[in-house]
């Protein structure tokens, strides 16, 4: 099943990539990274997945340290939610986010009587941030959170002891410990954005030059069709998903072979 539905697909996109006119050659991979308008599409994807990366890295890092700290009954409910809301992308997501900030959407009226909000534009790449920052949140908490089981109280109650301040203490204790599980999940968290399509694509029709509508649009435009062309992309977009997973299991390797 996994040969089937994953590795024949990639196998297939592969072989396609190196295709031009029935020979083996690289010229879709030198078209596509020496036209600009691919290039202004991978650096959009680039800056919008690692902005909203670092951005819901920080607040699911807060907010993974609130709930170490809260009720058990409380940690429970906001990990159920968050465990939904983790899925909650795509189409409905972008939805969503029309219904409350589109032109006319619900809060944005709201927002207007109050003089608020009148520079927001929702089909923006500002909105596209907004929206992509959303749905890493729930995510880089799920994955956050259990890095703050290896935090122990009497670490800090004894960095406390020996005179050293809450600073000190995570500078030279708490990040250290928690550095392997928050460069990981961003790494996740990157991944995550750079493949995101339906939500980018629902929310501005493609009009947003991103690398996965581009992909899409050579697929299935209604211009012009260049399936290898769009071929060299996705082997380009998996290359750096693929480097992204490594990186990955490097750092949980190294923290987990790391002395106590």
């Amino acid at each position: 099943m996994f040969g089937l539905f994953q590795l024949a697909p990639l196998a297939w996109v592969a072989v396609n990539s190196l295709l031009v006119d029935g020979q083996w050659s690289l010229g879709h991979f030198r078209e596509a990274l020496g036209s600009p308008f691919m290039r202004q599409a991978l650096g959009n994807s680039l800056w919008v997945s690692a902005l909203s990366s670092v951005l819901g890295l920080i607040i699911a890092a807060l907010s993974s340290y609130a709930l170490y700290r809260s009720s058990s009954r409380l940690r429970e409910l906001v990990l159920a939610f968050a465990s939904m809301t983790s899925n909650f992308s795509g189409v409905p997501l972008a939805f969503a986010f029309i219904i409350l900030l589109g032109f006319n959407g619900s809060l944005s009226l709201l927002l207007r009587q109050w003089g608020l909000g009148d520079d927001f534009n929702l089909y923006s790449t500002q909105g596209l941030l907004l929206i992509y920052t959303y749905f890493q949140i729930p995510l880089g908490v799920l994955l956050l959170y259990p890095a703050f089981d290896a935090l122990r109280d009497d670490w800090q109650e004894a960095a406390a002891l020996l005179g050293a301040s809450p600073w000190v203490f995570w500078r030279d204790i708490g990040l250290p410990v928690l550095w392997p599980a928050i460069a990981g999940t961003l790494l996740i968290l990157l991944a995550n954005a750079m493949g995101a399509y339906a939500t980018a694509y629902a929310l501005t029709s493609g009009n947003l030059n991103l690398l996965t509508i581009r992909i899409a649009s050579l697929v299935a435009g209604d211009i012009y069709l260049e399936p290898q062309l769009a071929s060299a992309l996705a082997m380009l977009l998996v290359g750096m998903l693929v480097l992204t997973a490594v990186v990955n299991q490097c750092l949980l390797q190294r923290s987990r072979y790391a002395p106590d």
